[in-house]
């Protein structure tokens, strides 16, 4: 870790920068019998999106995670102009620590994958854990840095908080579900900033309009 001190952005990836869950739900009507339930949208967790057991949702996110198809996830939202002015603009670099597969054959699809989708030189740590790992281990790294941590799940984010960092929420329509999940052991999620768009988290970041 080489970057100066102050101007490393902690970031997650599925569902903040690239759009993961686009392309598994496709991934699953091409490869599975199974449907999403009506009220999907509501939920983090993939077993209670299709009426499945834990041990099945993890099956299917791992297939799509040591696929081919994890390769070349689009953008999320409208993260590439965002990103790319705190590091053009502002001299931010990026560790980005997700949770996707260790196998080192889907670790070089992610960062080949991010690195044509936002540019090399961004990134500068890639930590690929394995699929829903908890994420604790590697933030212990970056303890009361004040370092933004930008996650979706929010009991990630907690930890973060918990670590002496600067949680940044990007809200989905599941969110406040997870809320509700994690809100009775964790009493400082108004200590959390939650953005919908990267313009939202890039003007929280620099204090400007964009």
């Amino acid at each position: 870790m080489n970057s100066n001190l102050g101007n490393i952005i902690l970031i997650d990836c599925d569902g903040v920068l690239l759009n993961w869950e686009h392309s598994f739900v496709q991934f699953m009507e091409t490869y599975s019998d199974l449907k999403r339930l009506p009220d999907a949208d509501k939920h983090y967790n993939i077993a209670k999106q299709y009426g499945i057991s834990n041990k099945s949702g993890k099956y299917w996110a791992e297939r799509f995670n040591t696929s081919a198809a994890i390769g070349s996830l689009p953008p999320f939202r409208d993260a590439i102009k965002y990103v790319r002015k705190l590091h053009e603009e502002h001299g931010y670099v990026f560790h980005c620590i997700t949770s996707m597969s260790d196998d080192k054959y889907a670790v070089q699809l992610r960062v080949e994958n991010l690195e044509r989708v936002f540019g090399k030189g961004i990134f500068e740590r890639i930590v690929c854990l394995p699929v829903g790992a908890d994420k604790t281990d590697t933030l212990f790294e970056y303890k009361d840095s004040d370092y933004y941590w930008i996650e979706d799940k929010v009991a990630n984010a907690m930890v973060g908080l918990d670590l002496g960092l600067e949680p940044i929420i990007v809200e989905h329509v599941n969110t406040a579900n997870q809320v509700e999940a994690v809100e009775s052991l964790f009493q400082s999620l108004d200590d959390c900033f939650y953005a919908v768009k990267w313009k939202d988290i890039y003007n929280h970041i620099t204090g400007e309009e964009s």
